[in-house]
């Protein structure tokens, strides 16, 4: 018997846009962790998680990256304690609605992405370079969304300055002054502690600030990335639906079942078409589901 609360998750994650993508990824990865957490507390083992989170956190040690390198992505969706995890999520929901109602889901994720690996650039590059930070690269780690969630926010206030936001409080704010709000306090925040994750909030609030400035300009220095990125999610979509293999019910007979299949069949490569001219996020709903219900038989 199917869970009702697994399936309404299930779809909608499947029929959700990117944004709603990228929040189930982070939260998805968070309550893994979470359970592997419990698991070895419960056999008093905490060194093995401590080590797996070390695994998957970005090292300011050059070093430690080389041997490494997946780091610089797997930290961006890395969150240890569950309110890192909460505002986050909150601030990228909030920021990732405006960015979406200007700007496409392909743009999204690609200012996600490459927030946080100039975010986390510019924390390792600053961390080895700079004389305060002396001694320290080789036991400091970064973890946790927050610059590639700084980089949609600072991209949609700079893309839409003026954009107003009600707030409980303070009632109507445009955007740019609540963009400018999180620098400031990531600027004054450097010396107090958390260094690190500062650095890299501000990498990615420049990435996006850079980004908008170009975009508004009519230029899209992400579109290599992005097309890139695109190709590689249709390319697995086409693989898991083209392995697709059509069980002969003992109900039908054959020609009937060979009717179904050539119909079905159709539909799929009509939607694969699809992608392969507009991209994945071009699909309907009702094609997206489609397409999932094919690659599961």
């Amino acid at each position: 018997m199917s869970n009702p609360l697994f399936n309404e998750l299930k779809n909608q994650y499947k029929n959700g846009s990117s944004l709603i993508k990228l929040i189930f990824v982070n939260v998805g990865i968070f309550v893994l962790l979470s359970l592997l957490r419990l698991t070895f507390y419960f056999f008093n083992d905490n060194e093995i998680f401590k080590q797996l989170i070390l695994w998957l956190s970005l090292p300011a040690d050059i070093f430690s990256l080389v041997r490494k390198p997946w780091t610089l992505i797997s930290y961006m969706f890395l969150h240890e304690e569950l309110f890192h995890l909460l505002f986050n999520m909150l601030v990228l929901y909030f920021a990732g609605q405006i960015f979406l109602y200007y700007l496409s889901s392909k743009k999204l994720v690609s200012t996600y992405l490459l927030g946080g690996l100039v975010g986390g650039s510019l924390y390792v590059l600053l961390f080895n370079v700079l004389p305060v930070f002396n001694g320290l690269s080789s036991t400091a780690y970064a973890l946790g969304a927050s610059a590639s969630v700084m980089a949609i926010l600072i991209t949609a206030a700079t893309y839409v300055p003026n954009f107003t936001v009600r707030l409980i409080v303070f009632g109507e704010v445009k955007l740019k002054y609540i963009a400018m709000v999180y620098v400031i306090i990531d600027i004054v925040s450097i010396p107090k502690g958390n260094a690190g994750g500062h650095i890299a909030h501000l990498g990615g609030a420049l990435f996006g600030f850079l980004y908008a400035k170009q975009l508004l300009k009519g230029k899209d220095f992400t579109l290599g990335f992005s097309n890139i990125l695109e190709k590689l999610v249709n390319t697995a979509i086409r693989k898991r639906s083209m392995s697709v293999v059509y069980k002969k019910p003992k109900s039908r007979n054959d020609y009937d079942y060979n009717a179904q299949k050539q119909a079905n069949q159709q539909k799929i490569d009509s939607i694969l078409d699809k992608i392969s001219k507009s991209g994945y996020d071009s699909l309907s709903a009702e094609e997206k589901s489609i397409l999932f219900d094919a690659g599961k038989k």
